[in-house]
């Protein structure tokens, strides 16, 4: 139980005295009631906004609930001063043991602090990357990439149950592209002179190996063959070749699913077609024509097309949406609906992180959801902005590989995983993120990914330095040592269950980087008072005693920068080269 859960759970016993002592009335909704850190901490360890939540119902006012409150809490051994503040907020200061408490938790629990069961084993499908199987992965999909396996990992640690799922798209006229694409590398390996790619084509160099693997297999056999005989067999083999690629790069940021889930399996099973009968039947299907685009002018031409609708509209979006166009073939909405009937069967929620190209099918694709699991799997869609491309401030484009784009597996080969990975997580999802390769692998305190891992370093080399200090690592520490700046830093690290927690459930893996920043500038700050002050050094000189407990302190810290890092699929580094 995080710290902040356990003086929840003491004030929970407050308000069942008060109830019992008819202060407060019986059934009282406390949902809303919450204990966190105080937006100040000058003012105090903890805040509660009981009083302001749970008023209006009792028949009192806020401060007054406050005032009944207070002396009920100033009761708890381990509170030392309660202040009602402002209309009726709650601010409380914990005794100096009760933080030295914490950090031996923080030390006994290990890589376990800050994994919670909020979760109830609920389970979630993360859908993330599913960038279309036509080459390697650039670092609009990195990101997006990174967002949900952190996501995946944070919800894990809070309790959830996770499938971590790439839907292929492969059913669509692209993947019959790149088809044409590897063709003419099949017969560029033959020692054709293909000249220039056609536009339209995919030019990359990564389709050429492809081109002659299937030289090597199959000679000349549909060198000069007709289209219809070659495209399906080439198709499926660029498909999962371009998937092996997407593995591979995604392996290089210690990225795995759990599923690949196949568009054109789905529709080869019939599931697109069940979809659309389970909402036929509920009545949520109808042949129909849309409405005349607003876009176009009172000149222009148009005519209304029957199509199979959705009423989408509804569910609160702005239209209903065909599931089929005109000529009986899937809309790209018709298997998208499918797709997520079939996920929500074997889910509670379900999470998707999309490019922000793709803004515009949210709605309809959450109208889908809540009508075919009848409201049971609420689905939320995380929307991606793009990576921008510097080096020394100067913007960066092309790729021989690509043809058109850098490649996550550039980037990753150039500045490290930990570091794409960090750098990644910096930004809110829906802000642009600008990538420096130059500012990155910068040694400053300006480079988030630096300044965090130099503080686990720092923390390395003051356990490998501690025998130098005389310190018996084999000793009990007296935290009794430490004192209010240094259990200032204790606090803050107990906030570490809590930030799990919430970035979990708001599905913003951010929040941890953030986090692990702010944690890392108060360690840094208390470190640099030795640099003038010897005495306040972490291993001061002839003090063994206080040396220790210090280092206990710091072996804390470290272990909660180690455990947020891990969620953020970043490796605590232990000495900066």
């Amino acid at each position: 139980m995080s710290l902040y859960a356990q003086y929840a759970a003491l004030l929970d016993e407050v308000l069942d005295a008060l109830v019992e002592d008819g202060e407060l009335p019986a059934g009282l909704e406390r949902r809303n009631v919450t204990v966190e850190p105080p937006r100040d901490p000058a003012h105090g360890d903890l805040a509660t906004n009981a009083a302001m939540v749970l008023a209006k119902a009792a028949g009192t006012n806020p401060r007054a609930l406050a005032e009944l409150i207070k002396p009920k809490l100033e009761a708890i051994p381990t509170i030392t001063a309660v202040e009602v503040a402002g209309p009726g907020f709650i601010n409380i200061r914990l005794t100096a043991d009760a933080l030295r408490d914490e950090l031996r938790i923080i030390l006994a629990k290990g890589d376990a602090y800050g994994l919670s069961t909020i979760g109830n084993n609920e389970r979630v499908n993360v859908e993330y990357v599913s960038a279309n199987p036509t080459g390697p992965l650039h670092m609009g999909h990195c990101r997006g990439a990174v967002v949900g396996d952190s996501l995946a990992r944070l919800l894990e640690a809070a309790g959830f149950r996770v499938t971590k799922e790439y839907y292929v798209n492969d059913a669509g006229a692209q993947v019959d592209t790149l088809a044409r694409s590897v063709h003419l590398r099949y017969r560029e390996a033959l020692g054709e002179d293909i000249g220039d790619i056609p536009d339209g084509m995919y030019p990359g160099d990564y389709l050429v190996p492809v081109g002659e693997l299937l030289a090597a297999e199959y000679a000349n056999r549909y060198a000069a063959a007709p289209e219809d005989e070659w495209l399906e067999p080439f198709r499926e083999r660029a498909i999962a070749a371009m998937l092996d690629l997407i593995r591979h790069d995604l392996g290089l940021l210690g990225i795995h699913h759990d599923l690949f889930s196949s568009e054109a399996e789905l529709q080869r099973t019939g599931a697109v077609e069940t979809g659309l009968k389970v909402l036929r039947d509920k009545g949520l299907v109808y042949e129909g024509a849309l409405e005349r685009p607003k876009s176009l002018d009172a000149h222009d031409e148009w005519e209304p097309v029957e199509l199979t609708l959705f009423r989408s509209t509804r569910f609160g979006d702005d239209q209903d949406r065909p599931m089929k166009k005109s000529d009986g073939s899937w809309t790209y909405f018709g298997s998208d609906a499918a797709y997520h009937f079939q996920k929500a069967r074997a889910a509670d929620h379900l999470v998707n992180i999309w490019g922000a190209d793709h803004a515009g099918t949210v709605k309809r694709v959450q109208a889908a959801v809540t009508a075919l699991s009848d409201g049971r799997v609420d689905l939320d869609v995380k929307l991606v902005q793009m990576v921008r491309l510097f080096r020394y401030g100067e913007p960066i484009k092309m790729s021989k590989r690509s043809g058109d784009f850098i490649t996550l597996a550039e980037v990753v080969e150039e500045v490290g995983k930990d570091v794409v990975r960090f750098i990644m997580l910096t930004k809110r999802t829906d802000s642009m993120l600008d990538f420096d390769f130059s500012k990155v692998v910068e040694a400053s305190k300006d480079n988030p990914v630096f300044y965090v891992q130099y503080a686990h370093a720092r923390i390395g080399s003051l356990k490998r330095k501690s025998g130098d200090a005389g310190v018996d690592l084999s000793s009990k520490a007296d935290l009794s040592l430490l004192d209010g700046e240094e259990l200032a830093l204790v606090r803050f690290a107990a906030q570490y269950p809590r930030v799990v927690e919430s970035a979990a459930i708001a599905h913003e893996p951010h929040r941890l980087a953030f986090y692990l920043h702010d944690l890392a500038a108060e360690f840094h700050s208390l470190w640099n008072q030795g640099n003038d002050d010897p005495g306040r050094r972490f291993l001061v000189e002839n003090n063994p005693q206080l040396s220790r407990a210090r280092l206990e302190l710091a072996l804390g810290i470290g272990q909660v920068i180690r455990s947020g890092l891990g969620l953020m699929g970043v490796t605590a580094t232990e000495e900066m080269r």
